[in-house]
């Protein structure tokens, strides 16, 4: 197994003045890791070679490199990412609206994109319909980690550092069960002098550990959270989710109850649709009164069946029939058209087939 060492990224600028000096360093350094996206210490040409020698004894810039890539007709781009410890894990580039130009070909509005982010390397939770969990749990990321998928997907698709980024952390693993080095990270994104992303423009996505929602909102970070609900019952519920079981769907509602949310904000329900499973009339009813007092928005997410699944995708017309129900009895309600469906697009998928042919 290879040595690895922390990378500057783990840091937030207050860790990294109190490790650097003299603290003018410390802002010429953080511009070249999230405005000039260095690789290594050779790229920061206006840091004296004494001081980036120092540091390359006990730093990385970068933990990550890309091992692999699919782009997608649509414009997604699948990327598995490998670790200092030879282990890897996946982040999605995905354009959510395109360029727009006036009359003259002038930029009007530049496209607009998010980053699907991991947290972790496998995944507890063991969501019967995911193939991430299949492989079982190995470890958390670093705060660095998460953060460098940020500035590795940015620099790969040469996005400068003040274009507007959204994240969500909906990849490998359940966000919440790595509630420290996640909240590091979200503090990271946000540094002025860094890549400035807003807790607003930051979502993170929840199996539901209930008493994890609390946590994070206590920590009062600012970001959107989503939760990851496909069922309106139990019983379906720790079917899909087992860990349902401890985390059930009423003490959900009531964590997010809790949750401190901007007025101008609504919590995300992600319904994932399978086919003869939870796309009836009869799901939407109770799922309207469910959410009832919540000031909501629900995603409707197609299954992307997978090699070895006994899941199936639903029709386009149950989704929209459901949309509709949902959005008569007052439910803000969209449906999220798979992306990269042509590539090995489901959380897992990249990283199972690339290591499969290993």
């Amino acid at each position: 197994m290879t040595n690895t060492k922390p990378s500057l990224l783990d840091f937030t600028k207050k860790e990294l003045q109190d490790l650097i000096k003299p603290t003018f360093r410390v802002n010429q350094i953080f511009g070249w890791l999230y405005h000039q996206y260095a690789e290594n210490f050779d790229d920061m040409k206006n840091v004296p070679k004494a001081l980036r020698d120092e540091l390359e004894e006990k730093y990385v810039v970068n933990p990550l490199k890309i091992a692999n890539k699919e782009e997608s007709s649509d414009g997604t781009i699948k990327y598995l990412l490998q670790m200092q410890d030879g282990k890897t894990m996946e982040a999605v580039w995905l354009k959510m609206k395109d360029t727009q130009l006036d009359e003259n070909g002038e930029v009007i509005q530049e496209a607009k994109y998010t980053i699907c982010v991991s947290s972790q390397v496998g995944c507890k939770v063991g969501c019967s319909f995911c193939l991430t969990g299949k492989s079982g749990f190995t470890r958390d990321l670093t705060a660095g980690e998460i953060v460098a998928q940020v500035v590795t997907l940015k620099r790969d698709n040469n996005h400068k550092h003040n274009r507007m980024i959204n994240i969500v952390y909906m990849g490998m693993g359940e966000p919440l069960d790595n509630l420290d080095n996640l909240s590091k990270a979200i503090e990271i994104f946000k540094e002025d002098d860094g890549l400035c992303i807003s807790g607003k423009r930051q979502t993170v996505s929840t199996s539901g550990l209930s008493n994890k929602i609390d946590q994070l909102g206590q920590k009062d970070l600012g970001v959107h959270i989503a939760i990851s609900l496909h069922a309106v019952d139990d019983e379906l519920r720790t079917e899909l989710i087992p860990m349902n079981k401890a985390h059930n769907i009423s003490s959900i509602i009531e964590a997010v109850k809790r949750f401190p949310i901007d007025t101008r904000k609504r919590v995300m329900f992600e319904y994932l649709v399978i086919k003869e499973k939870n796309d009836d009339i009869a799901s939407a009813k109770k799922l309207v009164k469910l959410l009832h007092g919540i000031k909501a928005k629900v995603n409707l997410i197609f299954f992307n069946p997978y090699p070895g699944t006994d899941y199936g995708r639903p029709s386009r017309a149950d989704m929209v029939a459901f949309q509709e129900y949902l959005i008569d009895h007052g439910l803000l309600c969209t449906i999220r058209d798979s992306k990269g469906i042509d590539i090995s697009a489901a959380c897992g998928q990249l990283k199972e087939k690339t290591e499969g042919e290993v």
